[in-house]
């Protein structure tokens, strides 16, 4: 196995860059857990065509983007802030990035454009892996792990452009794969 940083919520997974499952081509998922019972994510950079307000439409405020989160369950909204003194009762799982809390509160939010894209995002779906499923795909070197995340990457970074400059960021002997075409017999 190339990686040495181990699996744990809140933590990055990167993919390989010719992973072949269109699911997770060029994907960067943060964990939000893993146990023995299995793990579970969100794809932080495949937008979907959807706005909120397509999915909520009572929901005044439709201009905020909703991602896929992952293949399991693609009828379900999940979403992760970085804005507890606004939306309580969410699970901290890295510094200063929420999962879920209030969804009551989330909705009067969005209605009156008291959150920004660059606070929350949205995902329709989860990436779910079954006991022991994803340390066998670490074994196999399907994805790599980022030790570190941060609000900045995740609700700033453009999802154009969070592939590269994650897999940059487990340190140098991933970075040559940054430039990697995602078409090999394009070159």
């Amino acid at each position: 196995m190339l990686n040495t940083i181990t699996a744990a919520a809140g933590r990055l997974l990167i993919s390989e860059p010719f992973m072949l499952d269109p699911n997770f081509k060029r994907s960067v998922i943060m964990l939000t857990e893993y146990a023995e019972s299995g793990a579970m994510g969100f794809i932080l950079n495949h937008q979907s065509d959807y706005l909120l307000g397509d999915v909520l439409p009572d929901t005044s405020y439709s201009e905020i983007p909703v991602y896929i989160g992952g293949p399991v369950a693609a009828n379900t909204l999940h979403f992760i802030h970085c804005v507890p003194d606004k939306i309580e009762g969410g699970i901290e799982i890295c510094d200063g990035i929420f999962w879920g809390g209030d969804f009551e509160t989330i909705k009067e939010l969005v209605s009156s454009y008291q959150l920004k894209e660059t606070e929350i995002k949205f995902f329709m779906g989860y990436s779910g892996w079954t006991p022991s499923q994803l340390d066998e795909e670490l074994k196999e070197n399907s994805w790599i792990i980022a030790e570190k995340c941060s609000a900045t990457t995740i609700f700033n970074v453009s999802e154009e452009n969070m592939w590269k400059e994650v897999v940059i960021s487990p340190g140098s002997r991933y970075a040559h794969i940054a430039n990697f075409p995602e078409n090999p017999q394009l070159n």
